[in-house]
């Protein structure tokens, strides 16, 4: 069964609405040769950055932590915008969804000043109620807090009329934490044992999410 239409959308930002693996992989990188330490390739990228790196940083480089969060701000500011790229049919779903009356916000374990930076130069940032990003809210995914401070500007309560959406377990868990309705969109279809908290809905790109939308 379908959820029913949703009054709000929070969306993820990175592999949901933005490409951004490559970028994130060197950043890592560079702050890995900064220490060191061996450097990932794709696949562990993927399977291993989530979480925010006030929640993530500490127990990979201990101490160190806050000269490896420098690290790899400064790296990652160098370089993030000429890797920034819309996923396909990413700006169409937002106006469909806006035009539609969904108010729309996003919740990301981007810090916030790259999230809204990366939101204004491809031209979303009008279509959002809100950009919240890591260090924005108390706490960040999956804990309700960016979740509640996301949906202040749009008068829509956590709850069954908002979809969280996003392309990992974190998003999946953050959406349960705040009683919303955990949608997964991105090519690959969820495999067995990946998810603690399942998704309600697994959509295979922003296509298939305007149109359920549009259907509804």
């Amino acid at each position: 069964m379908a959820p029913p239409r949703p009054r709000a959308v929070i969306f993820d930002w990175d592999n949901t609405l933005v490409d951004s693996w490559e970028c994130i992989r060197q950043s890592y990188n560079m702050t890995f040769r900064h220490f060191d330490l061996p450097e990932w390739s794709m696949e562990e990228t993927q399977a291993r950055v989530a979480a925010s790196m006030r929640d993530s940083f500490p127990a990979m480089f201990g101490d160190r932590w806050p000269e490896a969060r420098d690290v790899f701000t400064a790296g990652f500011a160098a370089i993030h915008l000429d890797y920034l790229r819309p996923l396909p049919g990413a700006t169409a779903m937002l106006e469909a969804l806006r035009d539609v009356g969904v108010a729309l916000a996003v919740v990301s374990n981007k810090r916030g000043e790259f999230l809204r930076k990366e939101a204004d130069v491809v031209g979303w940032t009008p279509l959002f109620a809100s950009l919240i990003g890591a260090d924005d809210a108390d706490a960040d995914k999956p804990d309700p807090a960016p979740v509640h401070l996301a949906l202040e500007p749009t008068g829509v309560t956590a709850g069954p009329e908002v979809w969280f959406v996003g392309d990992s377990p974190i998003d999946m868990h953050c959406a349960v934490n705040s009683g919303c309705v955990p949608v997964l969109m991105r090519l690959a279809p969820p495999y067995e044992g990946e998810f603690a908290h399942n998704p309600a809905r697994f959509l295979r790109g922003c296509g298939e999410l305007a149109a359920l939308v549009r259907e509804l």
